[in-house]
């Protein structure tokens, strides 16, 4: 076929399928809202509700790279109460949450702590750092965000085993091919360090960094906004 741009039939294939994906989420749904209240959890419910999160989150990647790749990707930044962000973030997971045994908290530095970036992108990086502790955690997660250097630096902890070593290491090439035991590609990584340089001030740009032990002694993601 001459002249076929496969990145853009990728993007336009994988933006039909989050599509599906949205349609099959409130088909599940309604389906459960017919279904006894005694029928209604179970480990099932939370397989089906966690995988499904995780496959959007992987689409919104994709999409979002394929966007970054053509310089298309807008950013909308705005002034943010932190403490409502991630109260947002833990809602949207809260029904995988209680069905993984997992309790979650926000904890802000200060109750008006207010940060400046866009929400909908750094919102989707959180929304694949929280889905991926939940995978690790054991017991307890925490969002938390504090003043750094005149931005705000927001982490993600878990009581998991943490990162391996190797990836902490090779911080900055967050592309390190496809691991065979996680089918891990580093890909989600790479997306949230792009997504967090799109946010610059006064020459200052964001960044994220991976880091054991924490608050919760696990894994620790951190991303810094200027």
């Amino acid at each position: 076929m001459s002249g076929l741009d496969i990145a853009t039939v990728i993007a336009s294939t994988v933006h039909d399928m989050k599509n599906s994906l949205a349609l099959l989420g409130q088909a599940h749904a309604r389906w459960l809202a017919q279904l006894p209240a005694e029928l209604q959890g179970g480990a099932e419910r939370g397989v089906i509700e966690y995988e499904a999160a995780r496959l959007n989150g992987m689409l919104v990647q994709l999409l979002g790279l394929y966007k970054l790749g053509v310089n298309q990707l807008p950013l909308f930044p705005a002034h943010h109460e932190l403490d409502d962000f991630i109260g947002a973030q833990l809602a949207r997971h809260q029904e995988i949450l209680d069905s993984r045994g997992i309790v979650a908290r926000g904890e802000v530095e200060a109750f008006d702590l207010m940060g400046f970036f866009d929400q909908e992108l750094v919102g989707s990086v959180l929304g694949n750092v929280i889905a991926n502790s939940i995978r690790y955690a054991r017991n307890t997660l925490l969002i938390a965000a504090r003043e750094q250097d005149g931005g705000v630096l927001i982490s993600v902890n878990d009581d998991g085993a943490g990162y391996p070593q190797a990836m902490l290491e090779r911080q900055g090439d967050y592309v390190l091919g496809l691991n065979q035991s996680s089918g891990s590609t580093g890909l989600g990584l790479y997306f949230a360090a792009r997504i967090a340089e799109l946010h610059e001030r006064d020459g200052v740009r964001g960044y994220i960094e991976l880091a054991n032990g924490g608050p919760l002694g696990g894994g620790e993601f951190r991303i810094f906004l200027p």
